[in-house]
């Protein structure tokens, strides 16, 4: 009997814990990815769960995986159709006996897990927690509900008294493990979407993949040692160096957090350890906070009055919410990181909490509104993150403060001469 990986979030070949247990056991293994057509369905807001730009570094992330795969001997099936509709077939012809996958928890990825399990019914299905810095079973609290609402105190215990565990790495299977596979990746078209070219100003220049993932590793810490003042400069609004740019390849697990922070730390016996250097491992343990807030929350995350049930008179006007996404507020600020984002697919981490502020508290505009356009267009995307920092910016999340942002203050913080604004609003300039 054989055994089938099914790929979700975590597109890579180092360290994939899935893929790890699936080649240790005997008999085949192969790989499946399913570009599912649900997400790229319009929602009820009007947006594509997933539009071109994310599409685009998917899709490039998918022939990477494919390569990389290759060179292990194993083969990638890759299917533009419902998982439901695709496996009871493939597990029959390549008689399967373990599916192998990333354990997911959020309602849209429970319902696929639903529906193709009980369409399998005597299939046995491993799924691991593979998306973590910190391991749910490493972690020091007893059960999820446990998990503190306060980001800083879950930082510092789980720096106390959790370790990170080390990569797994993945043997090469035998040649016969090869499967023939006629199957060929869409294009964006063929998704409904429109293709397009790269802006010339955008701050995420980079293609999909692990391969991508690890040479912006090299180049970001080794390289150019921009790591060395990551904190100073993660700020930033304009190019590709002022922050790490490693969101997008995390988001789908081209790139495992437990890699980043190894190489942090080879970083930091070869190079430097600074402030700046452990500031990035904080970033992923923001990361990892969110994912826990899921954990412990489910669907709350998606509630209007957030984990904290709490109340706001929210407003939504669809004309308020043209003018955001196109750039027309009354704040040149806000105006330059919208546009930004809807030409390029990205917004830098500044950026993100002054458009979000100014649309849940400037405007008192129904958060869960923004959030699904930044689902739909972002090309770093990440439910956990997305989500949570939508929460917390909008006062039903992990704030304690609830702080509402000055927008001109920032603007002359962070673009005291108005560069980064220029090359959005008068783009003809530059």
């Amino acid at each position: 009997m054989n055994n089938l990986v099914w790929f979700r979030n975590d597109l890579r070949v180092q360290d994939n814990n899935s893929l790890f247990q699936a080649c240790r056991k005997s008999g085949k293994v192969i790989g499946v990815y399913f570009l599912d057509p649900r997400n790229f369905e319009t929602n009820k807001y009007g947006f594509k769960k997933t539009e071109k730009f994310r599409a685009k570094f998917l899709l490039e992330t998918l022939r990477d995986l494919k390569n990389n795969l290759a060179a292990k001997n194993i083969s990638l099936l890759i299917f533009h159709d419902l998982p439901e509709n695709v496996l009871p077939k493939l597990i029959s012809d390549h008689e399967i006996s373990k599916v192998f996958l990333q354990k997911e928890w959020t309602k849209d990825e429970v319902k696929v897990n639903l529906a193709v399990k009980n369409h399998n019914p005597d299939l046995e299905f491993i799924e691991v927690y593979d998306q973590f810095l910190f391991h749910p079973d490493d972690i020091p609290y007893q059960e999820f509900a446990k998990i503190p609402e306060v980001f800083t105190e879950f930082r510092k215990k789980c720096e106390k008294e959790s370790k990170i565990r080390p990569c797994v790495e993945i043997n090469a299977k035998s040649s016969d493990n090869l499967i023939e596979t006629s199957n060929v990746i869409p294009s964006l078209e063929d998704l409904g979407l429109e293709s397009f070219k790269l802006d010339k100003n955008s701050a995420f220049p980079f293609r999909g993949g692990e391969t991508s993932a690890l040479k912006r590793i090299e180049n970001y810490f080794f390289e150019t040692e921009n790591l060395s003042e990551y904190k100073k400069t993660r700020n930033g609004l304009i190019g590709e160096s002022y922050s790490s740019k490693l969101s997008a390849w995390l988001a789908n697990g081209s790139i495992s957090a437990r890699t980043i922070y190894w190489e942090i730390q080879n970083y930091e016996r070869e190079i430097c350890k600074n402030e700046d250097t452990y500031w990035l491992v904080f970033e992923l343990i923001w990361r990892d906070y969110f994912k826990y807030i899921s954990l412990k929350h489910g669907d709350k995350i998606f509630k209007l009055d957030g984990i904290l049930g709490k109340e706001y008179e929210w407003k939504f006007n669809d004309k308020a919410l043209r003018q955001w996404i196109n750039g027309n507020t009354r704040e040149p600020f806000v105006n330059a990181n919208m546009i930004e984002l809807q030409r390029t697919g990205f917004m830098s981490n500044r950026g993100r909490q002054n458009v979000a502020s100014y649309w849940a508290k400037e405007w008192e505009q129904d958060w869960r509104v923004a959030a699904a356009y930044f689902e739909s267009i972002l090309i770093d995307y990440d439910v956990h993150s997305n989500f949570g920092n939508w929460m917390y910016n909008a006062g039903v999340g992990n704030d304690p403060r609830d702080r509402k942002f000055n927008i001109k203050r920032q603007a002359e913080m962070y673009d005291g001469d108005g560069k980064f604004q220029k090359l959005w609003l008068n783009p003809d300039l530059f």
